[in-house]
Formats: C-alpha cells, structure tokens, sequence
C-alpha cells in the first residue's frame, strides 16, 4: 500500500456518505490501520475568537473562520506553516498541532497561516482503500494554496485540477498556455 498522506482527498458523487458531500479532505495520515485527515472547505461560521472563548484561558482575537474537520470528535487541530510550533510534517512547509501551547501560540500571531478545525475524517483499516476501488475519491499531491485556500469552491477548483491533469496525461498533452485563444 502506498501512503497518500500530505495528498487531498476529493469526493465524487459515488460517495454515499453526506457528511463528505463536494468535500476536499488532507490526509494527514494514512497506514495500513487506517487514515486520518481533516476537511479542508467546511467554514462553521464561528471565529477562531469566538471558538477560544470556549476551550481557553487564553485571551484572543483571531478573526480566522474555524472549520469542521469531519464528522469524528476528537481535540481541536490546527494545519499551520510555523515549523516551531510543528507536532508532524504532514508535506514540506506545512504542519500539524493539536497541544494547547502550540494552539494558543498559532492563534496570537500573525506571521504564519494557520487554520483551526473542529473533529477530523477517520477511517479503519483498508475502508479508504474499498472508498477509493469504488471511485468514491479522486486524489492528487495537496499544496500549500489548497490548504489554504479562501474561496469557498476549493471542491470545483481541485477538482477542476484532477480532471485537466488526467485529460493531459490520457491526451499525452505536454505544454496547455494559460490562454489558449493565444494558440
């Protein structure tokens, strides 16, 4: 089996489950005893503030949205480019916390992108191996911009990806311009 940990889960109408209905998920792990990742376009419509006020002593002010990492509870995580504050490198430059010193820290600054998400995406072992022999994901390497990514069509926008890059490779396309209308 080969990790598709630092890769973006994106679901495709095959998948039965609503909770994961047009959803970009990063998985931060992935083994044989199973994966764990966390959706990345899922807003809650609660500041990381307002979040704070409820899980610590901690004053703050970050006006972030928070988002729901899945449907299974568990701490607060955050994804973050602040190596020092890093519990796990999920792919170069981008980081995993979830111990409260590291979270408190995250959320106080304002030099390095951050976001905070509420549960996670959990599978057993080989459920997401049967999801994806069922079509039920499309996948590709996550980037920096797709963690971080702030519109809210981040689903079309990677999948949009997956397809152009599975069109190029079956067409064996070399070079597209980025305006075609100049060919």
């Amino acid at each position: 089996m080969e990790s598709l940990r630092g890769h973006l889960l994106v679901a495709t109408p095959q998948l039965p489950d609503p909770n994961f209905a047009k959803s970009v998920v990063l998985l931060i792990q992935h083994t044989q005893e199973g994966a764990l990742g966390v959706v990345l376009n899922r807003p809650i419509g609660k500041t990381v503030e307002d979040l704070w006020q409820q899980v610590s002593d901690e004053s703050c002010s970050c006006q972030e949205q928070v988002y729901m990492g899945g449907p299974v509870s568990g701490p607060l995580l955050a994804l973050h480019t602040d190596k020092r504050r890093a519990e796990l490198e999920i792919f170069p430059g981008v980081y995993l916390a979830a111990q409260k010193a590291n979270l408190d820290a995250l959320v106080g600054q304002q030099k390095h992108r951050f976001r905070v998400f509420l549960g996670n995406a959990g599978w057993g072992e080989g459920q997401l191996e049967s999801e994806l022999e069922q079509g039920a994901w499309l996948t590709t390497a996550a980037t920096l911009d797709y963690v971080f990514y702030d519109d809210e069509d981040l689903w079309q926008e990677v999948a949009k990806h997956i397809g152009n890059s599975m069109l190029f490779s079956t067409l064996k396309i070399k070079h597209r311009p980025e305006d075609p209308s100049v060919n």
